[in-house]
């Protein structure tokens, strides 16, 4: 049986580990910079409010995960999120996060959510297979599955667009 991890921790030291993760994977998810340090912040607080023990770190970080996770659902199903309106659609085009134009980070923003999940924990949090699985509460076959369906999607746009001569011309370089 595992020992569970303090009863107290390192709250400026939990928060110093995990702060680019669970940030990088709410902006993936919100595809804005803002609503990302809210989704942070929402799940930090829920953290420190849980005050209750962890199996391990592992056990740590898939909480964190599956709780950036949830609130990104939550600001999704939002009735403010709902009710707004982009800047594109009013007119005013304007790039507040750029991605790149045509750039692989643009592409893997235009997956859809479950495919954007397993890319960004498996290349940006690296994150074996079977970790994002037990973090995601899906079988290790399901996340191997869904990675091998977001890098098809990913060579598909990639190949069959403008953006791969750009990708390969900065590849040659």
């Amino acid at each position: 049986m595992k020992q569970p991890l303090e009863q107290e921790p390192d709250w400026e030291e939990v928060l110093y580990r995990y702060q680019d993760m669970v940030y990088h994977l709410a902006l993936v998810h919100t595809k804005s910079a803002t609503d990302a340090d809210d989704v942070f912040q929402e799940v930090f607080l829920r953290l420190v409010r849980k005050n209750s023990a962890f199996e391990s770190e592992d056990h740590r970080k898939a909480w964190l995960i599956r709780t950036t996770l949830n609130c990104c659902n939550s600001f999704w199903n939002s009735a403010w999120k709902r009710r707004t309106v982009s800047m594109e659609e009013c007119g005013d085009a304007i790039d507040i996060a750029h991605w790149g134009e045509g750039g692989v980070l643009e592409l893997i923003d235009e997956l859809p959510p479950r495919y954007r999940t397993v890319i960004h924990l498996f290349y940006y949090e690296d994150m074996p297979i079977e970790q994002i699985g037990r973090a995601l509460k899906i079988s290790y076959n399901a996340a191997a599955k869904r990675l091998s369906r977001a890098r098809e999607l990913l060579r598909k746009k990639l190949e069959g667009g403008t953006a791969y001569a750009g990708f390969s011309e900065e590849l040659s370089k």
